[in-house]
């Protein structure tokens, strides 16, 4: 399975609407947001799109009762999980939130696979160490709407798993 993961919209609903656009065409299956897209209406054309989103909100939270709203309306499509979730998508455990450093020590716990997270608009993919002896995946798609920072998003793919950073055109 694949999935679309991005970050840090900031109400740039155009440019979101691209990269999971070309993220569908690519094969995802599913779209992770790593938080920050302010306005409900970001997400609102990816409806259109067919795909499930997995949300949560990040440190620009913007109207909480308009994203519910939304969710309720887009016929199952749209999920707003609040400050951070639990996934699990192809097998794989996956735990979103926003901050890198909060990532970092989930991931640090060796209880995910996988922990996606943002805010820092750079994008990265690295193997974390866990107290396990393991490692998990630490991904952060950067800004899909190029604040700071070239507009990124990132590829996944669970099976194998591998993460490929892309830049939006």
């Amino acid at each position: 399975m694949k999935v679309c993961i991005v970050s840090d919209s900031h109400d740039r609903a155009p440019m979101l609407a691209a990269a999971v656009s070309a993220a569908k065409r690519a094969g995802a299956a599913a779209v992770i947001h790593c938080g920050d897209l302010i306005g409900a209406s970001t997400l609102a054309p990816l409806i259109a799109l067919g795909l499930p989103v997995h949300a949560v909100h990040g440190n620009n939270l913007g109207d909480a009762m308009a994203l519910w709203r939304l969710c309720a309306r887009s016929g199952g499509l749209l999920h707003y999980h609040g400050a951070d979730a639990e996934l699990e998508l192809a097998g794989r455990r996956i735990f979103v939130t926003h901050y890198p450093h909060y990532a970092r020590g989930i991931a640090s716990t060796g209880d995910y696979d996988i922990v996606c997270c943002g805010h820092s608009h750079r994008a990265s993919v690295a193997r974390q160490p866990t107290i396990t002896g393991a490692t998990t995946w630490l991904v952060n798609p950067g800004t899909v709407a190029g604040l700071s920072a070239p507009p990124t998003w990132i590829l996944g793919d669970l099976q194998a798993p591998a993460f490929e950073i892309r830049t939006l055109e």
